[in-house]
């Protein structure tokens, strides 16, 4: 995330408007205490904040700022063509998720990569603060081949700041512990990758983890042959997390930031 300060308003009130509403009508029964594990994800998700706002001001430089430099250049493959601005809009947009897609197959396909990533997996449960549980060394990485992709896209830099607030908006959405009746999910998952979809990425079975990688558009799992519709054991009794890390100590902070280097 690396939009201006005053955007974080915006995730900031999808996740606590989704809080409030796993409080009220949750999905699932709980296996960890729930605010433990709210204090350890948000404890986190703080950090990360505080890193790559760190990250930004020591290069003088954010993924939006960046996207308006190479405008002006024209570098990249979009600022070379004549398309209509909404053309390039949507096909900035959709060639950005595509590049997080590849970037999360990456994350579980490299072992030095998911040492990083399993941070995200370790969770037990499934709620609006399990997507902002990553480890900061993913989120570094993370920036970097955001920036790459910006570069060779050449997406404009209004593009680059709604796709920002899309992606968190959406891993908030996804990861969230709420009910959707079963027609509603079936018709948002042609569009958005809901928490039925999601969820099943989060399973204890690494069949079912090794699927279902879209952050915010669900088509590039169906296109590539990594969509699960959902998981064998079914969306309540399904285990979730990985099978080597089950206690309480998993869910703390401290736990979290080593767990790369074990």
């Amino acid at each position: 995330m690396s939009f201006p300060p005053r955007s974080f308003l915006i995730p900031t009130a999808v996740l606590a408007g989704l809080m409030l509403w796993e409080l009220a009508r949750p999905k699932r029964p709980l296996s960890a205490p729930r605010f433990f594990r709210w204090l350890n994800n948000l404890g986190l998700s703080s950090l990360n904040a505080v890193l790559l706002a760190f990250l930004s001001a020591s290069a003088s430089l954010t993924l939006v700022e960046a996207a308006k430099r190479l405008e002006v250049r024209r570098i990249g493959l979009l600022n070379l063509t004549a398309w209509p601005y909404p053309v390039k809009f949507v096909l900035a947009f959709v060639l950005l998720d595509l590049a997080i897609y590849a970037q999360h197959w990456t994350f579980h396909a490299v072992p030095w990569l998911w040492r990083a990533h399993k941070v995200h997996h370790t969770d037990v449960d499934l709620d609006a603060t399990t997507g902002v549980r990553f480890h900061p060394a993913e989120l570094f990485l993370s920036f970097f081949v955001k920036a790459a992709a910006v570069a060779v896209i050449g997406a404009y830099f209004l593009v680059v700041a709604v796709f920002e607030l899309a992606l968190t908006s959406a891993s908030l959405f996804s990861h969230a512990d709420i009910r959707l009746p079963e027609r509603l999910d079936a018709w948002l998952r042609l569009a958005v990758v809901t928490p039925d979809m999601h969820r099943v990425h989060h399973s204890v079975a690494s069949s079912e983890t090794n699927s279902n990688f879209g952050f915010c558009l669900p088509w590039w799992d169906r296109l590539l042959g990594t969509y699960e519709g959902a998981p064998a054991s079914g969306p309540i009794l399904m285990a979730l997390g990985l099978p080597e890390y089950r206690d309480w100590r998993a869910q703390s902070l401290p736990w979290l930031l080593l767990l790369p280097f074990r």
